[in-house]
């Protein structure tokens, strides 16, 4: 049987697996079966420890189409707290190696209780070969694109990590974001595909925002999401370096925006529940040792 154990960032929820209990690799079908709401244990994807040579901890993130992110702050939370609450993590800062680079986490521990992490995202850029964006140079602000629906609308793209399209909107509207969001992310001009943000500026130092996650869809929060909407909103003039309070139907977070773009991310975390595959499951999608 394969332990797991599963927790959420503000609703967006992911279960962390151990690479060493697995039998073979995780195939994109195991994943969709996995993070199925009805026929598996149902998340937002999966972080699977592993190990690394670079950081203190080794972290792959999986969606829930099996596709694979680079980053995600809320799954890095999550990821924080399961390291600190079951014995791997021994000091409370330690750095994890993503495929969209290292990230330094920092566990806020009081009466003996692990509910609050920072986490140090890295630098966003907005150069077209970063994100990355085609038919595109330099920084991609207020980027055009014609969506398959006749749909024209601009935006900024973003990496912080991993690929964001943020649009700047008088009013959210949760039905465009799931009509306008499939479409932007399998847009041509996105040839890794890419997250999406449609963001509303309330005042120089906060934003509402409605989120459509590459591999995932419609999403309540999202931590990479928010980094990439307030470096966004800070580049575009709406906000100013430092504090930005980014407002989402499942929570805020804090974010810092630095000067020089790099990035801290501050948010609650909360592990539900910790359990195990049955062996009947487990070999269904990944077989036996």
């Amino acid at each position: 049987m394969i332990p797991f154990a599963k927790g959420h960032g503000l609703g967006n929820d992911y279960i962390v697996i151990q690479d060493k209990d697995l039998a073979a690799p995780l195939s994109a079908a195991a994943i969709t079966k996995i993070c199925d709401r009805n026929r598996g244990v149902g998340s937002d994807g999966i972080l699977l420890l592993v190990p690394s040579s670079k950081g203190d901890f080794g972290l792959r993130i999986f969606n829930p189409d099996g596709s694979e992110a680079e980053k995600s702050g809320n799954g890095l939370r999550i990821f924080a707290k399961y390291l600190w609450d079951h014995g791997l993590a021994k000091k409370p800062v330690f750095t994890v190696d993503t495929k969209g680079g290292m990230v330094e986490c920092h566990c806020h521990v009081a009466d003996g209780r692990m509910q609050l992490v920072t986490v140090e995202m890295g630098r966003a850029t907005f150069e077209a070969t970063d994100v990355p964006v085609t038919g595109a140079s330099g920084d991609v602000v207020g980027f055009g694109v014609t969506l398959g629906d006749g749909t024209k609308l601009a935006g900024t793209a973003v990496s912080v990590g991993n690929p964001h399209f943020v649009v700047f909107v008088d009013r959210l509207d949760e039905a465009d974001c799931r009509r306008l969001g499939p479409q932007i992310e399998r847009h041509a001009a996105f040839p890794a595909r890419t997250n999406v943000q449609f963001v509303r500026a309330t005042t120089r130092g906060e934003i509402d925002i409605l989120i459509w996650e590459r591999g995932a869809g419609y999403t309540l929060a999202s931590g990479s999401s928010s980094c990439a909407a307030a470096s966004a909103a800070v580049r575009n003039g709406f906000c100013d370096h430092g504090h930005v309070t980014v407002r989402m139907p499942g929570g805020e977070l804090g974010i810092d925006v630095r000067p020089d773009w790099s990035l801290r991310l501050q948010g609650p975390v909360e592990e539900v529940y910790t359990g195990t595959l049955t062996r009947e499951f487990a070999e269904s999608v990944v077989g036996t040792r």
